[in-house]
């Protein structure tokens, strides 16, 4: 991996061959799902089709003769792919029906609603833009953002936003449909239980990095000169925006498989969903081809960011004359300690109280009772107290999402620091869906929190190693790099001194905004028997168990909600207070 100035064509092969070996890595592990998962395919297949319990060792022989199960998964994966070329995806192993059909009418319907999702996005993060891009360009920004208002929205479930929506919006004023996938008033409320957490995670990045393109030289001379301010906000936004584009791949792209729970709960016949359901009734026709689709357009989709990328760069990318991006020192708002300390002081009592009460005690007669003096935070559907479930599984929770998120993030940063080799493996996991990854582990390892961490591991690493990636090109284009290549500098002294400085900051506020993803990813997986099992408190499974009450009794939710905004907007203001005493 040079780092040297000279400019050179990229070599496009590594590439190329990383998607292929990625691509026939994954198609042949969904391949071996009915044999890996230790259930016996053909019980799974029947109970799929018939919801039989107890079939007869004659039927099972009949469905293990039908579907060919004794040949092992190499014999079906090649009779897959050899029907492909003309079209032919194979039949459902649970409904007998054409794949084909069934993958491009829920491919279409993911597609449109991801492009909803995508304007919702758009819109939020220009939103949580504006305030700095308005100051920016007037060269009146003098004091940094704390990031809260990106850290709540980033933070939300977007399950819960859904139901949320869905209830109000839908079913008590009746302004859109909640339910059903009929017209362009369906995608609405979904559009926006998904934008908005993807927005708030795109802005919340991109106004971090905004500050920069602001204190560069040709934006003071643009100011001094009398040029607009217009004019000055567009370029600043053309210059930051590709070290942001590459997070779309995993976080709006990755919607099309990864947006499960709220196709469950708008009843949307999407592709994550058929996936899913693919996965659990083991149906592999239907799940191989659900896969190969996403693989599809996780490449699709990453070479044209790829391209607009070059374009908004231009030629200064290709010739190495690239300057450097470098955050002003901003001076921190004395209210941010505020914030952080009652964030803090917050999550401390929350903890301190319910370490004192038994999380597991069941007191049917007390179910879902309102917040009280005896239950602060109410109760849940079994009666056990909330607050109790809420402090025992704080640092279980926060421990292991913490886990998760450094090895995802550090492993990203290894893989993005060899970008030719990790493009290709990056956009094929990039829309992997969490939950398949899941179900793939535990069926080696068997259903455990750490299998669920490593499922979320497995596909976690992707956004960062994209981010790496992206902002390893930018600073390899620099100028001060090609200087001190000139001074005789080592590749070590410039990873160290140069390229890492550039890429661990925005890299750390990504992990960060992204950490109570990773808090509901785990708890899904969960929640499907793949990870924590109940009873068990922990504040992702939490909020899926306490889900189908929140229209009854609203506060089962919002603790564990509350608690989840809570740390994240501690762990975001925290790390703007180290940022400005490093400053």
């Amino acid at each position: 991996m040079s780092v040297a100035h000279t400019p050179a064509r990229p070599l496009l092969w590594p590439t190329a061959a990383g998607r292929l070996l990625a691509g026939a890595a994954l198609l042949g592990a969904v391949a071996a799902l009915p044999w890996l998962s230790g259930a016996d395919p053909a019980r799974t297949v029947l109970r799929a089709r018939s919801a039989d319990q107890n079939p007869t060792p004659a039927e099972l022989d009949a469905v293990r003769r039908q579907l060919g199960l004794d040949e092992g998964p190499l014999t079906h994966l090649a009779h897959w792919l050899r029907g492909l070329p003309g079209g032919d995806a194979g039949v459902s192993w649970v409904s007998g029906e054409p794949v084909m059909p069934q993958v491009a009418t829920a491919l279409s319907v993911s597609l449109t609603l991801m492009l909803g999702a995508f304007a919702v996005t758009v819109l939020v993060a220009g939103l949580l833009c504006a305030r700095t891009v308005f100051l920016g360009s007037r060269r009146r920004l003098r004091r940094d953002r704390a990031g809260g208002t990106a850290a709540v929205l980033a933070a939300l479930p977007k399950f819960l936003l859904a139901s949320v929506l869905a209830t109000v919006c839908g079913v008590w004023w009746g302004w859109f449909p909640s339910s059903g996938w009929e017209g362009p008033q369906s995608m609405v409320l979904p559009s926006l239980a998904l934008g908005i957490p993807s927005g708030a995670m795109l802005g919340g990045l991109l106004d971090q990095a905004l500050p920069a393109a602001f204190h560069e030289p040709w934006a003071r001379t643009a100011y001094a000169v009398g040029l607009p301010p217009g004019h000055i906000a567009r370029n600043a936004l053309r210059r930051t925006l590709p070290g942001m584009l590459p997070q779309l791949l995993p976080t709006v792209v990755a919607l099309v498989g990864g947006a499960v729970a709220v196709e469950k709960i708008f009843n949307i016949p999407g592709l994550g969903r058929l996936a899913l359901d693919a996965a659990v009734a083991q149906d592999l026709p239907v799940l191989q081809t659900a896969t190969l689709a996403l693989v599809l357009l996780g490449v699709s989709a990453g070479v044209l960011i790829r391209a607009l990328r070059h374009a908004l760069l231009g030629r200064p990318l290709r010739d190495g004359a690239l300057p450097a991006l470098h955050r002003p020192p901003l001076t921190v708002p004395r209210s941010l300690r505020w914030i952080t300390a009652g964030c803090a002081l917050a999550l401390l009592a929350l903890v301190t109280a319910g370490l004192l009460r038994d999380p597991l005690q069941v007191d049917t007669a007390a179910r879902l009772l309102s917040p009280s003096l005896e239950h602060p935070l109410g109760t849940d559907a079994l009666g056990r107290d909330l607050l109790a479930r809420l402090g025992h599984g704080a640092l279980r929770t926060a421990g292991v999402a913490l886990a998760v998120t450094a090895v995802s993030a550090l492993t990203g940063l290894l893989l993005g620091m060899a970008p030719r080799a990790s493009a290709g493996p990056t956009e094929v996991v990039s829309t992997l869906p969490a939950v398949l990854a899941g179900l793939l582990i535990a069926g080696v390892t068997g259903p455990s929190v750490w299998g669920a961490a490593c499922a979320v591991c497995v596909v976690g690493w992707s956004p960062y190693a994209a981010q790496t990636a992206a902002l390893l090109e930018q600073e390899r284009a620099s100028g001060h790099i090609a200087a001190s290549v000139s001074l005789g500098a080592g590749r070590l002294h410039l990873v160290r001194r140069h390229l890492l400085p550039a890429v661990v900051p925005p890299l750390v506020r990504n992990a960060l905004l992204r950490l109570p993803t990773t808090v509901l990813v785990l708890a899904s997986l969960g929640f499907l028997g793949l990870g924590e099992q109940p009873p068990t408190p922990e504040w992702g499974r939490l909020l899926s168990e306490n889900q189908p009450y929140a229209e009854l009794a609203p506060w089962v939710v919002l603790g564990p909600a509350a608690a989840l905004v809570v740390l994240s907007v501690l762990a975001v203001t925290g790390s703007v207070q180290g940022r400005g005493k490093g400053a």
